[in-house]
């Protein structure tokens, strides 16, 4: 017989006699002859799937959902928000000369093989039709799952619908299917698991409300980049994803039972999100069982850094473009956080923020002075960053991944690129974000971030600047959530990640102060100057930092400006060229192309 093949190793917290375990099950393979029975350590296929409780555990073994990774995402994966000194396959394609040869990752096809056993075996279930129908929902919401990002970063795949053993060699050695047709059977599988996975289960556990807040997300994501990237020839087809998109969001809306939560900062340092009225659906975390804890990295300077252009995005407090003030790009740090936004102070440390978890920052605990380094921006990020020295605090808290949020802005967004927006839908969606927020409202006809304008010129029709808007609102309601990356693909911008980052601006030399209480706390130097050994105290007794200002070449400087004796922190000399269309995708790994033939690159790779 045939075992089933190394199918699942992982965990999964669940809810059990009012305790929470965390779960491993484990499946093996081996098709030895000698090893024609059932070994007591491994489980047959003939002996699983026999029961609800198993497919309960198989499909556990599915959940691979992220965690406390999607704070940092829009650092790793190369954004407008923020970046990484570390190795960003972007960034490296950016600034090198990639191929197939050498960028060899994300070809990989076990998550795909789990799904395509469970539905090939749970029918054998001694369970009801309805039950089953539940079950199958989950397999195929799982085989979506799978299938999304490969689109995203292949396009054409090999569409597979069915365990793949040795001798499926017309499988093995089969072509890359069209993105049309795979992403056709993606939508079968959300709709089917949309109509079918039960509207409620136990925290942690998917619900049909998760199938649609995913199915929402894909159906945006795909409708737009059909809509901007002339390349696939799918224009024609976007319209008919976009409604769709806005009728699930919208079912979602009416339905759905979920509200905006009062307190925005909360949502992202909560011990206990089940029940939540906006979480749809959160990565839980117990102290001592599943931790969680997001790490000591955004306090510490340690590769990942958010960016000016992200601050520059959120709007003055009375919803006035930040860029409409005089010279706004010469603003120095407390200048920065002057009225805006309310959502800015929970996402960047801001003046006068005290810091309590020090970690590896060397500035150790108080009110935040930014501890100031070449290649960073001199920004530090608080969203996500658990602010407390408890441990078992910091391994509590939850995470959350779909948000009613979301929802929101996806309706907003479908119903702007298909020309149908109207007041009423901007009142249930974007203005019910800026009210809690305590920022005006957006209106039909508002007038046109001229900075945003020219970050998105291929915008088009009647409702450019509400769309324009719509995307302020979403880059801002959503920062540091791990969105960006996919959204500037989407919309087909990867030019805007040609502009050099930037980070503080300082308009002169000397004394500066970072707190916001008019005291100094660092001074910079130029060059030629040496830091002293007897550093002054300002008038709080606290000693100066001291930083000696220079350019790129000059590696024993303290940071770098874009002047000598002034200017914006510079991050990184040359951040190279974004090859359009071409870095929208990426190629099949050389070594998949020598085992099979039938496998062609396309949009330019090699």
């Amino acid at each position: 017989m045939t075992m089933i093949h190394t199918i699942y190793k992982g965990m999964q917290l669940v809810k059990h006699g009012g305790m929470l375990l965390a779960i491993s099950v484990f499946f093996f393979s081996c098709n030895d002859k000698f090893m024609d029975r059932f070994p007591e350590t491994e489980i047959g296929a003939e002996s699983f799937f026999n029961s609800e409780e198993d497919l309960r555990l198989y499909t556990q073994g599915m959940y691979d959902f992220p965690s406390t990774g999607i704070y940092s995402s829009d650092s790793y994966t190369l954004t407008d928000n923020g970046g990484s000194t570390g190795n960003v396959e972007l960034k490296t394609m950016m600034m090198g000369n990639p191929n197939s040869a050498t960028i060899t990752s994300g070809w990989d096809w076990g998550g795909l093989r789990r799904a395509n056993i469970f539905l090939a075996n749970f029918g054998k279930a001694a369970i009801s039709q309805e039950r089953l129908d539940h079950y199958e929902g989950l397999g195929r919401f799982f085989r979506a799952r799978f299938y999304v990002p490969k689109v995203k970063r292949y396009s054409d795949v090999p569409w597979i619908d069915q365990p793949v053993g040795t001798s499926s060699e017309d499988i093995l050695y089969g072509s890359r299917d069209s993105r049309e047709l795979v992403v056709n059977k993606i939508i079968e599988d959300y709709e089917f698991a949309a109509a079918k996975v039960d509207l409620s289960a136990r925290p942690g556990a998917v619900t049909r409300w998760v199938v649609k807040a995913d199915f929402a997300r894909f159906l945006l994501y795909e409708g737009t980049f059909r809509k901007y990237h002339p390349e696939l020839g799918l224009e024609g087809s976007a319209a008919t994803l976009l409604q769709k998109a806005a009728s699930v969001a919208k079912d979602i809306m009416d339905n759905g039972g979920y509200s905006l939560f009062a307190n925005y900062s909360a949502l992202f340092y909560s011990a206990n999100l089940v029940g939540n009225s906006e979480i749809i659906f959160t990565r839980r975390y117990e102290a001592n069982v599943l931790n969680g804890d997001a790490g000591d990295g955004f306090f510490g300077n340690y590769e990942a850094y958010p960016s000016k252009d992200m601050l520059q995005a959120y709007l003055m407090k009375d919803g006035s473009f930040y860029s409409s003030q005089p010279n706004y790009q010469q603003n120095e740090f407390v200048e920065e956080f002057t009225d805006r936004d309310p959502r800015l102070y929970a996402t960047y440390a801001y003046p006068g923020w005290e810091l309590v978890r020090t970690g590896t920052y060397s500035r150790g605990a108080g009110i935040y002075v930014q501890q100031l380094q070449k290649n960073f921006s001199g920004y530090h990020q608080i969203k996500g960053f658990y602010n407390t020295t408890i441990q078992n605090e910091r391994n509590d808290i939850d995470v959350p991944l779909y948000r009613y949020a979301e929802i929101l802005l996806i309706y907003a967004e479908a119903k702007a690129e298909l020309g149908q927006l109207t007041q009423g839908d901007l009142n249930e969606t974007v203005n019910l974000l800026r009210d809690r927020a305590g920022m005006p409202h957006l209106a039909i006809g508002a007038p046109i971030d001229p900075v945003e304008a020219a970050r998105f010129p291929n915008v088009t029709g009647s409702f450019r600047g509400e769309i324009y808007e719509i995307r302020r609102e979403r880059r801002v309601e959503l920062a540091f959530e791990g969105f960006r990356h996919d959204d500037l693909m989407r919309w087909e911008t990867g030019k805007t990640l040609e502009t050099e980052p930037l980070g503080l601006h300082f308009r002169s030399l000397g004394y500066h102060d970072l707190t916001g209480d008019g005291i100094p706390d660092i001074k910079l130097l130029p060059y030629a100057e040496a830091i002293p050994n007897d550093r002054e105290n300002n008038a709080l007794g606290k000693p100066l930092e001291y930083y000696r200002v220079g350019t790129f070449g000059q590696t024993d400087a303290s940071i770098f400006l874009s002047g000598p004796s002034s200017g914006s922190m510079l991050i990184i000399e040359d951040i190279g060229a974004f090859v359009a269309p071409k870095y929208y995708y990426r190629p099949v790994p050389q070594m998949q192309m020598s085992l099979n033939s039938s496998l062609k690159q396309i949009f330019g790779w090699e």
